[in-house]
């Protein structure tokens, strides 16, 4: 499979409860396409359905979900002209499999080596001041920090450079975000 590189795709990783939301939604409304968040959306219509695909019932079919997810968005995001701002991409998938200590087939390997986001990845650091849980997080705290090593681990070992988001405002992190989508790679 040949290697797909589109650098106008942009990831904002983290553990959950880290304002990846709060970003997404608010670079969506300045104008930004945006992808969010499989998880949360899959979790929604698993209880809705009553579904067993949930982190808490089913990690690995929960995983193949957010996996079928992230390809598809990936394919719909190659069309854009513009930069696309997503919240969490397919290597998150590879660090949520990593974190449940749960076996990553070759395909999803495979996927993830070749459907390549731009270089430069946005990683909201743990900060307990935001943090809360609610009918969809269930983590703690501390889960939320060891999902946050995974995801900056996986993504480092697919080779992409981590960018992390300062703990400032809202606007502040919008603005840093946006200055560092427009700086050219060196």
């Amino acid at each position: 499979m040949d290697i797909q590189l589109n650098e106008k795709a942009m990831i904002i990783t983290g553990g959950p409860g880290m304002g990846k939301t709060s970003l997404i939604e608010r670079l969506g409304q300045i104008g930004y396409p945006c992808v969010q968040e499989s998880g949360r959306h899959i979790i929604q219509a698993e209880l809705k359905s009553g579904g067993n695909n949930l982190p808490w019932a089913d990690r690995q079919g929960f995983a193949k979900e957010m996996f079928n997810r992230a390809v598809a968005d990936y394919g719909q995001a190659l069309h854009n002209n513009t930069h696309t701002f997503f919240d969490r991409g397919l290597p998150d998938v590879i660090g949520y499999l990593m974190l449940c200590n749960l076996p990553i087939s070759d395909t999803l390997w495979t996927a993830a080596k070749t459907y390549r986001y731009h270089p430069r990845v946005f990683i909201a650091p743990p900060w307990s001041e935001i943090y809360t849980v609610d009918n969809e997080r269930k983590q703690s705290f501390e889960e939320a920090k060891a999902t946050y090593e995974a995801m900056a681990n996986v993504y480092m070992l697919l080779g992409y450079s981590l960018i992390e988001i300062p703990k400032v405002s809202l606007e502040e992190r919008v603005q840093f975000i946006i200055k560092n989508t427009t700086k050219k790679l060196r």
